[in-house]
């Protein structure tokens, strides 16, 4: 599994790692098969948030990490509505008992909301003095809101942006990603392989991924994640509730496309018009 640096952090991340939304409503010793194993093939990177299953993931992957926590980069999420100076601790601290760990390698602002961010910035000051948390950063941030957040926080503070982002969705080519590379601030793509709409085999996509896929005795989910993990900036989290497609997932980070093929892709799923708001779901 290919490992690079997870932005302002001095840490060594997997490229591809372990998304857990609705993993909950998964059997949960599949659930767990499938977290461990993840584990096993170098998928370090698993987050969660305590708004999955309010809670309920946090819980299985406390369980699944156990014996193994000093193997993963644990990354979890504080709602808005708690995200006061004290709100935010304290969600911190019951996310904490849920994963059965002293500590979170990250800690995100799920989106933006109602509490100034300099609140929400002073807890995780706050928790980072504790060695509660390692790093912090934010999920669906746009362009003026990272602008916002680093005059609160200054420079080199904010570890990661977490986005919508895969072949049908890239708005955030436009302006997020270079602002974050600009600003050494890791870009992690969640929903990899889109909201229940990867590119059919019948499209002109499908089609390309699946010959790009061939040619390297890969799944055309493979060649999805490698190509949104194509830059150094660029991690994915894709869920798995199953050990088999945990391996799947695992195998991207092997992956090399050359530099046609990734042409290939950027033509065939091509960015469209610039968004005038940051997607997310």
């Amino acid at each position: 599994m290919e490992r690079r640096r997870f932005g302002s952090t001095k840490r060594e991340v997997s490229i591809v790692g372990q998304g857990t939304w609705y993993i909950e409503r998964a059997e949960r010793a599949r659930a767990l098969a499938a977290l461990r194993r993840g584990l096993d093939l170098g998928m370090t990177h698993i987050d969660t948030a305590e708004m999955y299953g309010s809670g309920a993931a946090e819980e299985i992957v406390g369980e699944a990490i156990q014996g193994r926590r000093n193997e993963a980069f644990l990354v979890s999420k504080v709602l808005p509505s708690n995200a006061s100076l004290l709100g935010t601790v304290a969600a911190c601290e019951a996310s904490l008992k849920r994963l059965k760990t002293d500590r979170l390698d990250c800690y995100l602002l799920h989106w933006r909301g109602e509490y100034p961010l300099a609140d929400t910035v002073a807890a995780f000051d706050r928790l980072r003095r504790d060695g509660k948390i390692l790093s912090w950063g934010v999920s669906n941030f746009g362009v003026d809101d990272l602008e916002e957040l680093r005059a609160v926080s200054g420079s080199a503070a904010v570890a990661c942006n977490q986005v919508l982002y895969h072949l049908k969705e890239r708005a955030i080519e436009y302006a997020v990603i270079p602002w974050c590379e600009k600003h050494n601030v890791a870009v992690v793509a969640y929903s990899p392989f889109g909201h229940n709409d990867f590119p059919g085999p019948g499209t002109p996509g499908g089609k390309v991924l699946q010959e790009v896929a061939l040619a390297h005795d890969a799944t055309v989910h493979q060649v999805a994640l490698r190509f949104l993990c194509r830059s150094p900036s660029l991690f994915a989290i894709p869920k798995a509730a199953r050990a088999e497609h945990a391996s799947d997932n695992a195998a991207a980070g092997r992956l090399h496309l050359t530099e046609a093929e990734l042409t290939r892709l950027d033509k065939v799923f091509p960015r469209g018009a610039r968004p005038r708001s940051l997607p997310m779901i």
